[in-house]
């Protein structure tokens, strides 16, 4: 019995020393936090989706509180309403908010490609694409196993015949998807984008099209006809710079494997 009420003592007096250790650290490493920065936290969505380059959305109202050059338009997930919330706390103009949507470079279904091999393993596009590139004859285009799907915080991306769709309805161009997907398939791009390459096949012309019946054959008509020199080819992919096109449509209507819209 007095061995118990000795373990009972010893135990309880290590745990008042704890205690008051720990009360003492927390006085002295205590680090004060500006309340805009618990402020802006709670504006903020909470999908932690890194959209806006931060981690996550306590990261990025720090990065607003520490450094006033910190765009408070990045927040894809949360929007202009967010944003001029956000400027409220800090006392500043919010800035134009560009909406922006996720396209994807790749159109290759099942009735467009087709399998080099059976796939059995862990239904993941990362895990696939370590062996010999991922089960799609084509190992540029989208490996459909849904890595972009459970990325999505707001359930906008789907998986339908092996090719990811979007859901414009849904999408708020956060940029989840995208840093999911290891073929970097899907862009994030101002929702008025003019014009679109729908592919990512970088092989030559013949062997793209026998990989991918709507893949870009890198003809070159589309930088030869661009009348603002807005388009050229990169390892046998048409690129446009947006910097330089206007929308004109030129592009869209002379290529002839019809992957520009």
């Amino acid at each position: 019995m007095t061995a118990i009420i000795i373990a009972v003592v010893v135990v309880t007096v290590i745990g008042i020393i704890c205690a008051v250790v720990l009360s003492v650290a927390s006085k002295v490493m205590y680090v004060p936090v500006d309340e805009r920065v618990t402020q802006l936290s709670e504006v903020l969505p909470g999908a932690n989706c890194g959209g806006c380059g931060f981690p996550g959305c306590d990261g990025y109202a720090a990065a607003l509180v520490e450094d006033p050059d910190t765009p408070l338009t990045l927040c894809a997930a949360g929007g202009a309403a967010c944003a001029q919330a956000m400027a409220a706390i800090l006392g500043k103009e919010a800035g134009e908010m560009v909406e922006k949507r996720a396209f994807v470079a790749c159109t290759g279904d099942c009735s467009k490609t087709k399998n080099k091999m059976e796939y059995v393993g862990i239904d993941s596009c990362k895990a696939a694409k370590v062996l010999f590139g991922g089960a799609g004859s084509c190992t540029f285009g989208c490996m459909g196993l849904g890595d972009c799907v459970s990325a999505c915080v707001n359930g906008g991306v789907s998986v339908k015949d092996g090719l990811v769709r979007i859901d414009y309805s849904i999408c708020n161009g956060c940029g989840g998807c995208a840093k999911a997907c290891p073929n970097s398939v899907i862009k994030i791009l101002p929702a008025d984008t003019p014009a679109f390459v729908t592919c990512s096949n970088k092989d030559k012309g013949a062997v793209a099209r026998k990989k991918c019946t709507d893949a870009c054959i890198g003809c070159g008509m589309c930088m030869r006809k661009c009348p603002n020199g807005a388009i050229k080819l990169e390892n046998n992919l048409a690129v446009i710079d947006y910097e330089k096109c206007n929308g004109c449509g030129t592009c869209i209507e002379v290529c002839p494997a019809k992957c520009i819209v």
